[in-house]
């Protein structure tokens, strides 16, 4: 059987699990999420594959990136990514790499830009399937009210991953 290869990330906002594939990263997640099986299922069932704890280069690609964006030194992400899922949910997975790092959107807003407004719950379901935290920008999606709702990593991960972006941008406050 094909392998994914894992490792396991300890940063300051949580510890990720991060897999490749072909050279791919195609997860990046919260290790310690509620639907962790669901999303290891997925992911193993989608790649015909299983875990195997070994390094791969996209794995290091991957840790530097994520540690430079914690200290403030990254707002984009260049690790070519394979995203396993339904064909809707790659699409919101897409619609919410266009998310501008300091910038923030609604689940409504989303499922506007993608022309499908009464999509919005499928749109909120998808974002919380994500697989790839942090660099597919599901922590940017926030609630009609500009309320912090639900996200894998918990909402106090959320709310630091947004506060460390608002401090990099020219008007902080215009993120919530």
């Amino acid at each position: 059987m094909a392998e994914i290869q894992i490792q396991y990330l300890k940063t300051s906002v949580g510890e990720l699990i991060l897999g490749s594939f072909d050279e791919k990263l195609c997860l990046c997640d919260w290790r310690y999420r509620k639907k962790r099986d669901k999303i290891d299922k997925r992911i193993c069932q989608g790649l015909q594959s299983e875990y195997v704890e070994k390094e791969s280069p996209i794995h290091l690609l991957a840790k530097q990136q994520i540690n430079e964006y914690l200290i403030g030194e990254r707002k984009e992400f260049d690790i070519p990514l394979l995203l396993i899922g339904s064909d809707f949910q790659k699409l919101v997975w897409n619609e919410l790499l266009k998310i501008p790092f300091g910038k923030t959107e609604t689940y409504l807003g989303l499922a506007r830009k993608m022309k499908n407004e009464s999509a919005i719950r499928a749109v909120a379901t998808a974002n919380g399937a994500n697989a790839i935290s942090i660099i597919v920008p599901c922590h940017r999606i926030i609630g009609s009210d500009k309320k912090l709702v639900g996200y894998a990593g918990g909402t106090r991960t959320k709310r630091k991953l947004l506060e460390l972006e608002a401090e990099a941008t020219p008007d902080p406050w215009k993120l919530f």
